[in-house]
Parts: structure tokens; sequence; C-alpha cells
């Protein structure tokens, strides 16, 4: 399995779900759902779920939703696409300066350096 999941969930029920993707990340589970308002709008509801253990040992899920109305579809997209883009400039940034950071620790030397012609000779 590639962590997504897809499925079609039937309206037949009269619920306003129309689609759901689910994304299993780690310790964290994405469901982005199409949902539809009773004038038959469709909207997007974007929930994070994290399992939490108690101290008894039970566990139960903590939830963050977040809802997106079609009117706000474009900008959002458009922010997302940037902020990802924006995350892999910085990391390939930090990547870039880490290499330098670490080259810049070390010192060339060379074998002749070493002398081990030298030293293994006289053992």
């Amino acid at each position: 399995m590639d962590g997504n999941d897809n499925k079609k969930i039937a309206n037949e029920t009269g619920r306003d779900e129309i689609y759901s993707n689910v994304v299993r990340a780690g310790k964290r589970t994405y469901f982005f759902d199409v949902r539809a308002t009773r004038g038959n709008d469709y909207y997007i509801t974007i929930t994070e779920s994290k399992r939490r253990y108690n101290e008894d040992g039970t566990y139960s899920y903590q939830k963050h939703k977040i809802f997106l109305y079609k009117e706000d579809f474009e900008k959002f997209s458009s922010a997302m696409s940037n902020t990802i883009k924006k995350v892999f400039e910085l990391q390939a940034i930090e990547d870039s300066n880490l290499a330098e950071r670490v080259s810049d620790t070390f010192t060339d030397v060379k074998f002749e350096d070493l002398d081990l012609a030298n030293s293994s000779a006289s053992e």
C-alpha cells in the first residue's frame, strides 16, 4: 500500500460525504473529504487525526479540522503549492550550507603528508 487510500462514499444515504482520500503518514492520518451542503454546494474538510495514549493505557484520537470552501480553493491551492516549493528551496539551501560547513571542518590531507612509506619501512 502506498499510504493513500481512496474511496468514494455513496451519497444514497443522504449524508453529505461525497468522496474521501486518506493519507497515513507515520503517527498521523490525514483525511481529505469532499462534502456537500444542503444546497448541493461542495466544500472540502481536511482532518488531521493522531492517536493519543492516556495514562491508563487507553487511547483516544486528537483531531484538527479545516473547512475549505470552493471560493477559496484556488487561493489555498496556490498558497500550499508556493509554501511547499519554499520548503524545498530552503531545504536545498540548508543542505548546501551544511555540506559547506562539513567540508570546511576538514583539512586536505595527502598521503605524502603522512609519510606512510617511511614509517612502514622503519618498522
